[in-house]
């Protein structure tokens, strides 16, 4: 049982998970400090202190506290606004520039008349079939 339980922990997708996990956390607490610490006092200094704590309504005796509620889904966009400006578009482009570059346009292609597969155009034998193919008017 215990043979078992060693090869489940030792297999590479539970210990990549592991890894994950334990960056993702850290990496959580860079973009909620990046939120806190900056996002949040930024719009504060525009708009004033943004609070919607206190903002609530009864309905029979029952108290809803929809500031919470209010707080949570701003702080929520400003996350998702700072992972995006901040680590998509970036990486984004990034990615772009030092992506490889061909100038070359694909192949152009036309259909073995005997097998029906795709083969080069300027081709004069099928590498399919071997069949020799006929000569196209106009070509060199």
């Amino acid at each position: 049982m215990l043979k078992g339980f060693g090869k489940f922990i030792m297999r590479g997708n539970v210990i990549d998970l592991a890894v994950a996990v334990v960056i993702g956390a850290a990496f959580g607490t860079v973009v909620n400090a990046l939120v806190k610490d900056f996002l949040t006092p930024l719009i504060a200094a525009i708009f004033g202190k943004p609070d919607f704590s206190a903002i609530a309504f009864e309905i029979n005796h029952s108290r809803f506290a929809i500031g919470d509620l209010i707080n949570a889904l701003i702080s929520f966009l400003l996350i998702a606004a700072a992972i995006y400006f901040f680590i998509i578009v970036p990486m984004n482009a990034i990615t772009e520039r030092f992506r490889p570059w061909t100038d070359e346009e694909p192949p152009k292609l036309k259909e073995c008349p005997e097998c029906l597969s795709e083969i080069p155009a300027d081709a004069k034998r099928c590498k399919f079939c071997t069949v020799t193919l006929p000569a196209i008017a106009g070509a060199t």
